[in-house]
């Protein structure tokens, strides 16, 4: 049986919380192991911390430091988000290159706080640099947006034909021999000496609004410690809440608020019948005439539109989101779909329509990723938004990156799902970003 406490991690975890309140503070909401299940010196399953043999042969001070890596990983809540990512990504899920992810944004958190962590080690810049050479962002990153990132196919652009992008603009012909970003962070990771150290493990439920208990108080401890950090002076409570992958409590994924949105376009308002009077009415006229009073204002029955909901899903085919997103993207209009039984009907377009699929609710996720469109071609959203209207929709919902004109606006709801953190602002409409 495995020990509760452990004995090998027991004076870095002193000197943990000595060298940083912040991060003692948190080690104290974790369960520590010792184990020798694996040939590593430290990891956890999202639950607890275990320590290995290999822990004891580390200095002091990169005990310390191994043992603040795996404090942050149970405390932002690793294992249940590299479980939600599975859920989404389903068999494209990576677990090694979330893990990569998650460490590069860990190590450059210790090390900035004045933290000594094994090396070689995954630092975030000396990751972007090999894997993402042309992001200059080395901050704000959390672990999904990073993961998405270095997950994008380099294969899939959102290039026109002919070498071109379709928007008049000439492509790199060095763009086609670009790494896998991928593939690039792997190989970097592999030789830093990096090993997956981080389990995933249930998380929420798919599908509710709220955050899981877990995480509010995960929240709640990260919030108090962070205070006692900066209260010190020392340790992670000096930084900018930005350099840590903290968890964004207050703010829904793009799917929560897509799913949203959607809803409440589709939702079935009872609206007034005007040839039927209401019951209430009928009685209230009926004792009106019984005790000789006046007639009362006339109230018209309220009835359920009986047409079925639409849901115009346009797909932009020039533009630059990846095929990983894509997939996301589909899913979640699948689902809501099927939950709400929206009709879901599918445009490809560019500066023309060039096609139109409606679902037919068997096999939502299959259904919709199956929907071929060719890549390539300008951008003008007037035209895939007259034929959107033809169908007569409860909502329109804009898979591009916004590039080209918009046209007049139309009397439905439309939703801008861009794939970049930032995209000009529309006339008209909401904008959501799918980069987180």
């Amino acid at each position: 049986m495995t020990p509760r406490h452990s004995r090998r991690a027991g004076a870095a975890l002193r000197r943990l919380s000595e060298e940083d309140p912040a991060l003692g503070a948190l080690s104290l909401w974790c369960a520590h192991r010792d184990s020798d299940e694996r040939d590593q010196a430290a990891w956890t399953d999202g639950r607890s911390i275990f320590y290995g043999a290999r822990f004891e042969a580390l200095a002091p001070h990169e005990q310390v430091g191994l043992a603040a890596h795996q404090v942050l990983h149970l405390a932002l809540r690793h294992g249940p988000r590299a479980q939600e990512m599975r859920s989404r990504f389903g068999d494209r899920y990576d677990d090694e290159l979330f893990n990569i992810a998650c460490d590069a944004i860990l190590n450059q958190t210790l090390v900035e706080a004045g933290h000594c962590i094994p090396r070689p080690a995954v630092l975030l810049p000396d990751l972007l640099k090999a894997a993402l050479p042309d992001e200059t962002r080395t901050s704000q990153w959390d672990a999904e947006a990073l993961y998405i990132r270095l997950g994008t196919d380099p294969s899939q652009p959102g290039k026109g034909k002919g070498g071109g992008d379709g928007k008049g603009r000439s492509s790199d012909s060095s763009e086609s021999k670009r790494p896998d970003p991928a593939q690039a962070a792997r190989q970097f990771a592999r030789q830093k000496g990096f090993s997956e150290d981080l389990e995933p493990c249930p998380g929420p439920v798919e599908g509710e609004e709220d955050e899981s208990p877990d995480a509010a108080d995960w929240q709640d401890r990260i919030t108090r410690a962070m205070e006692a950090g900066r209260s010190a002076g020392r340790g992670i409570g000096t930084l900018s809440h930005k350099l840590l992958d903290l968890p964004q409590t207050g703010l829904p994924h793009w799917e929560r608020l897509l799913r949203r949105l959607i809803s409440k376009a589709v939702t079935q308002v009872p609206r007034p019948d005007w040839g039927v009077p209401a019951r209430r009415w009928l009685a209230a006229d009926s004792a009106a005439r019984a005790e000789g009073r006046f007639q009362p204002a006339f109230q018209p029955a309220r009835r359920a539109d009986r047409a079925r909901p639409r849901v115009a899903v346009a797909l932009d085919t020039s533009t630059s989101i990846d095929n990983a997103r894509l997939s996301l993207f589909a899913a979640q209009v699948a689902g809501i779909g099927r939950r709400t039984g929206a009709e879901v009907h599918v445009l490809a377009f560019d500066t023309v329509v060039t096609g139109h699929t409606r679902m037919q609710g068997i096999a939502w996720e299959s259904e919709i990723q199956r929907v071929n469109f060719a890549r390539g071609g300008g951008t003008d959203f007037g035209p895939v938004i007259r034929s959107a209207l033809e169908l007569d929709p409860s909502v329109i919902v804009m898979l591009t990156d916004l590039d080209g004109p918009c046209g007049p606006a139309p009397k439905v709801p439309v939703i801008w799902a861009v794939p970049q953190d930032e995209a000009p602002k529309p006339p008209f409409g909401k904008v959501i970003s799918l980069a987180r």
